[in-house]
């Protein structure tokens, strides 16, 4: 995700009338923790919370990028902030995900967190690097399996939705990939165009633009459809997958204890923000889907991942790292 692109245009499209003003923010900088780097969706999401939160309700809010252990140090500065409504997480699929992945993440996401609004999903895409031959699904595992040591497959984050896919395209194709962990999907690029790494499967927002010089090819798209921004590019379930559906997705959480009224308030904001013609055109273009929902809503959404991603992680017998 280049949060330029979704950035610039930003006045021009955020201007809306602003929402009746209670207590609510009075004043004090507002923290927007992104838990990882500048550049990605997650971060291009949590500034366009920030700026509507400062044109919307004259706040003055501001994002930290609190990177590293995998999502964990942002997690923690605002698991460990007051709840009074001036710290938000801005992150992803993975912040649900934590406790089960990473030894160090003692928090429960339901209980020890308050969600506020997912934000926006984004299907996720298989790629393979330029310097390998193959061209299809089919032909990457038949590879895979006759020299299993020769393959690797590139994990941007621990708990990310890329990573719970790997495991599935893993344990489905028994393809016997070898996992290599990255700090970020920069660098798992960057890798899979050097040909050091050899697949990874992220948000194809991230892909599809790192595939226009031949360095990386997409292979397929986890959605029940092909995109009408890349109709060339297969599904998984016409590649021989039915079923491999995957997307990750974004959202805002506050620590627990945060008012309820507050909650409100910034889901309703978000919700006037994703139905926005001009943004959600914007967001479309770059393969990000928003998302408009309650807060009841979001939070049964959530309730159905947790289960899902902890059983596929105990049907390969995963150990949290």
């Amino acid at each position: 995700m280049n949060r330029r692109h979704l950035l610039a245009a930003a006045p021009a499209l955020l201007a809306a009338p602003a929402l009746a003003q209670p207590a609510w923010p009075h004043g004090g900088p507002i923290r927007v923790i992104c838990p990882w780097p500048p550049g990605a969706a997650n971060d291009a999401l949590a500034r366009l919370f920030a700026q509507k939160l400062n044109e919307r309700l004259g706040a003055n809010a501001v994002v930290e990028n609190r990177t590293g252990g995998a999502g964990l140090v942002g997690t923690n500065a605002v698991l460990q902030a007051a709840p009074d409504g001036y710290t938000f997480l801005a992150s992803a699929t993975n912040t649900a995900v934590m406790p089960l992945v990473l030894r160090g993440a003692t928090f429960d996401p339901e209980r020890d967190l308050e969600v506020f609004a997912r934000t926006a999903r984004a299907p996720l895409g298989l790629a393979i690097t330029g310097t390998r031959p193959q061209r299809t699904v089919q032909e990457v595992v038949a590879a895979a399996k006759a020299n299993p040591r020769q393959w690797t497959m590139a994990v941007a984050s621990l708990g990310a939705a890329g990573h719970l896919a790997s495991i599935e395209f893993n344990r489905r194709t028994e393809a016997g990939l070898e996992f290599v962990t990255y700090r970020g999907a920069q660098p798992a690029i960057t890798d899979l165009m050097g040909g050091s790494a050899h697949l990874l499967i992220e948000p194809s927002f991230n892909l599809i633009p790192a595939s226009r010089d031949g360095r990386i090819r997409l292979l397929a798209i986890a959605s029940a459809e092909r995109s009408p921004l890349a109709p060339e590019i297969p599904t998984f379930a016409e590649s021989g997958l039915p079923g491999f559906e995957f997307a990750s997705w974004y959202g805002i959480w506050a620590p627990r204890g945060t008012p309820a009224a507050i909650g409100e308030r910034v889901n309703a904001l978000m919700q006037e923000v994703m139905r926005d013609p001009a943004i959600t055109g914007r967001l479309t273009q770059q393969l990000l889907e928003p998302v408009t929902e309650s807060i009841a809503q979001t939070r049964a959404f959530i309730a159905a991942e947790i289960p899902r991603a902890r059983e596929l992680l105990r049907s390969v017998n995963y150990q949290p790292e």
